[in-house]
């Protein structure tokens, strides 16, 4: 690839050129194509690297209508954490679908929480009641951050409550996103400030429930992100049975999620109760919230069609911008 050049985009530099309530637009396009059969999104490559405890995951996607193709990598190695490294690892490439060149190479962590917080704050939009004013964060990490982010984009958010195992990691995301956004964060004694929330999001590494079905209230709209197997759960498989469920992709969450798959495998849900997904709200196929009082849940997997629209538009807004670094090839 003689005399090529693509762009490299730190995860300072995606910060600084994407702002959030952009990529809620961003995702309106993905999850509208991603339903409206516009894109094409394998469900994603696993492979289990026994002998060195970890995983790695591979997602391509295709967006014709925007000449793209991209692929994401992700590995994950839970033992990180006590070599002082991140758990997760991930790197995104974009192309040119129409010629094959490479355009960029980014940062996938930072573009990941990026897309994830925007894909929960567009269901919010849809799902959470229009008085929504507080918040629960369970899980004070990235994730948390932009999930929080994204719930105040499209919400008047006045108070938001953050639990964690780690008291101190749950105290310093306090104190960074109250002075972000503005607003009161306090950390939760126990799980019953959901009780007060008309918002919860959860984004853990769970392998059972984060709280009890009796915590939830009627009219409360859950953003669930962490658990992307089938072994690993967040939300009480009770409170799945009564709530208005939306889903990122039926396949990809009939396939992998646990939220999903173990209410099923129970007998307390039929894969029919699922409401649909959140591409078919914004196509206008399906209707969102109906009543102040539904609870309504969406689970998202996290879907690779959501990483390639918004890395086009960093890319986009950068190449108008002469943002980002240029690397020889």
């Amino acid at each position: 690839m003689q005399g090529k050049t693509i762009r490299y985009f730190s995860g300072k530099d995606i910060r600084q050129i994407l702002s959030m309530e952009q990529c809620i637009e961003a995702m309106q396009v993905a999850f509208g194509a991603l339903s409206g059969g516009e894109a094409v999104v394998p469900v994603r490559s696993r492979l289990e690297l026994e002998a060195d405890n970890g995983n790695a995951l591979f997602m391509p996607s295709y967006m014709p209508g925007i000449h793209r193709v991209g692929l994401k990598t992700v590995t994950n190695h839970k033992q990180n954490a006590a070599r002082g490294l991140p758990i997760v690892h991930a790197m995104m490439m974009l192309f040119d679908s129409s010629s094959g060149e490479p355009l960029a190479i980014m940062d996938g962590e930072a573009l990941t929480g990026l897309r994830t917080g925007a894909g929960s704050g567009l269901a919010t939009r849809y799902l959470a009641k229009e008085t929504a004013k507080t918040v629960s964060i369970i899980g004070p990490g990235a994730q948390g951050e932009t999930q929080l982010e994204a719930v105040c984009a499209v919400r008047p958010i006045e108070r938001a409550f953050v639990a964690g195992r780690n008291p101190e990691k749950a105290e310093l995301f306090a104190e960074k996103m109250a002075g972000k956004l503005g607003i009161e964060v306090s950390v939760a004694n126990s799980m019953e400030c959901l009780e007060d929330s008309d918002i919860i999001c959860t984004a853990t590494p769970s392998m059972e429930p984060l709280f009890e079905d009796r915590h939830i209230m009627p009219g409360t709209h859950i953003n669930a992100v962490g658990a992307y197997k089938t072994d690993m759960v967040e939300i009480p498989p009770e409170t799945v049975a009564r709530s208005k469920v939306v889903v990122d992709q039926m396949a990809a969450c009939l396939a992998e999620a646990g939220d999903i798959v173990q209410p099923v495998k129970m007998g307390l849900i039929g894969e029919d109760h699922i409401h649909g997904e959140l591409g078919q709200l914004v196509n206008g196929e399906l209707c969102g919230r109906e009543t102040d009082k539904e609870i309504t849940f969406f689970k998202s997997v996290g879907v690779a069609v959501q990483d390639l629209v918004t890395a086009d538009l960093l890319y986009t807004t950068a190449l108008a911008a002469d943002q980002g670094t240029v690397l020889d090839l």
